[in-house]
């Protein structure tokens, strides 16, 4: 089974699909968002996403008025998470760039509000982050779009994750496996949950999101069958934010991007076969015919 998005498909016989998560490494400027999808579209992925939030609903009670120190000054975390809201005006321009270089474009709804906003938007998807995945409002208000759905599922059980899929239901839906730290330890990325996943959920596709340093990570798991991987991309590690340590800065997106293309044409169909090339050497070395 495979799940379209925008102009592609995903699924165990397509080629994977990649999405460059640029989340709220525009750090508030649009024109930073912009430079990145062009990063993106420039490495050959398929996707770019952000995150979308209703501050005031989305905001933990108990962080609101916690002091957070940013490039603009202290503020509190509430002030700060109005700081590098997009609204409107930017999205229509993040749209528009998206589809002027090629690229599919959504985002994560952080609450029920943010879900109509994205809508209003045009979105192709919505990405469930693995923080939302207890919040069956949240996923209730996504799955009535209609729209297809990626659940990343870091920092949950399996029985949540159940009860997650559940909501959301099987038709259009993409599960990712994902760790949900920043940076993430090779020790922690548990990637033979890929094949987990994919034994318990039946037609759906599985795919990874990553937040490790390096590409060698998100590579194994396409060789382990990963059918979409997702990776935060940055123009340099070191700016200031949460995300940027864990992204893949242009040349490793690109990197990336080239890695899995060659893993996917080696991966084949599990028929064997003789291959054009194999037909000299067979004829030298080969001494009993069959």
């Amino acid at each position: 089974m495979s799940v379209r998005i925008g102009h592609a498909a995903i699924g165990e016989y397509e080629p994977v699909y990649v999405i460059a998560e640029i989340g709220l490494n525009h750090n508030g400027d649009v024109e930073l968002a912009k430079r990145l999808i062009e990063v993106a579209a420039q490495a050959g992925a398929q996707a770019v996403k952000f995150q979308k939030r209703t501050p005031d609903v989305s905001t933990p009670e108990h962080m609101k008025l916690m002091p957070r120190e940013t490039p603009w000054g202290t503020m509190t975390y509430l002030e700060y998470r109005h700081r590098v809201e997009f609204g409107r005006d930017e999205y229509a321009q993040i749209a528009a760039h998206a589809v002027l270089h090629g690229l599919d474009w959504f985002a994560s709804p952080w609450d029920v509000p943010a879900v109509a906003d994205l809508e209003s938007y045009g979105v192709v998807a919505h990405k469930i982050a693995s923080a939302s995945v207890t919040d069956l409002e949240l996923l209730e208000a996504v799955r009535d779009t209609g729209k297809p759905v990626i659940l990343s599922t870091g920092m949950s059980t399996m029985d949540e994750i159940d009860r997650a899929v559940t909501v959301l239901g099987t038709e259009r839906l993409v599960i990712l496996h994902a760790t949900s730290s920043y940076p993430m330890p090779p020790e922690e990325a548990n990637l033979l949950m890929i094949p987990a996943l994919t034994r318990r959920f039946p037609g759906v596709p599985v795919g990874y999101s990553g937040h490790e340093r390096g590409l060698q990570i998100s590579l194994a798991a396409v060789a382990l069958g990963a059918t979409c991987v997702e990776r935060h991309i940055t123009l340099d590690r070191t700016m200031w934010g949460s995300d940027h340590s864990a992204s893949l800065e242009p040349q490793g997106l690109e990197h990336l991007v080239r890695d899995i293309r060659i893993i996917g044409d080696a991966l084949g169909d599990g028929v064997k076969r003789v291959y054009p090339g194999e037909e000299a050497p067979k004829a030298k070395l080969r001494r009993v015919l069959a």
